[in-house]
């Protein structure tokens, strides 16, 4: 059998990556209810993508060495924008998982779905790392038997581009809907202002938090 190409093994990574999320119960019940607002699955499509920036290419890490330097002369004379380097660990995958959660769609995930979607991430890295497919061939089967359709990653043009990933959206949102069993989800409530006291003399007086 050939060996895979780079550029196979950086798509078949993001694919990977793109996938995990689409079965992630806690995303898809954020995407159903429109937690982050009415683009929720816009901001899951970004949040594939930011995912795969935390690791290094797969085109520049398994590139030959010669076009590894190459490439590393031609990053210097070029943009400013700044790659990763270094592969991550699952504690660096799991916090901006939780992180993202809570900033994007205001929910504090508190069971153990992070941790295992990193894990799993970690596992379809290491298998392209190595020109291995099979994991993220059992993603695709999962994704697929649930009533997803194929998740084609495409790299945005620029900043502004906020869509990463392509999938069908009438299947999406059924797919969404039929995720098992929610996790133990927790939405962020907006914090109500405290609004200043002003006593007989017209003085502020400071009120502080109650303890719950």
């Amino acid at each position: 059998m050939a060996t895979p190409t780079p550029a196979t093994c950086q798509s078949q990574f993001e694919q990977g990556v793109a996938i995990s999320l689409h079965l992630w119960p806690a995303l898809s019940l954020a995407v159903q209810n429109n937690w982050g607002g009415p683009d929720s699955a816009d901001k899951r499509d970004w949040f594939a993508g930011a995912v795969v920036d935390l690791f290094p290419d797969l085109n520049k890490v398994l590139a030959p060495q010669s076009q590894q330097k190459q490439e590393t002369t031609t990053q210097k004379s070029g943009d400013d924008h700044e790659e990763a380097t270094e592969e991550p660990d699952q504690l660096d995958i799991e916090t901006v998982l939780l992180q993202v959660m809570l900033d994007e769609f205001e929910v504090n995930v508190d069971d153990d779905s992070a941790f295992e979607v990193a894990e799993q991430i970690l596992r379809v890295r290491l298998g392209c790392l190595k020109g291995k497919f099979d994991e993220v061939d059992a993603l695709r089967r999962r994704f697929e038997g649930k009533g997803g359709k194929n998740v084609v990653f495409k790299k945005a043009e620029d900043q502004d581009n906020d869509t990463d990933w392509d999938t069908d959206d009438d299947e999406e949102a059924d797919s969404d809907e039929e995720m098992g069993e929610a996790p133990a989800l927790v939405p962020t409530q907006p914090k109500e202002k405290v609004e200043p006291e002003v006593d007989e003399d017209g003085f502020t007086k400071v009120v502080g938090k109650k303890r719950r």
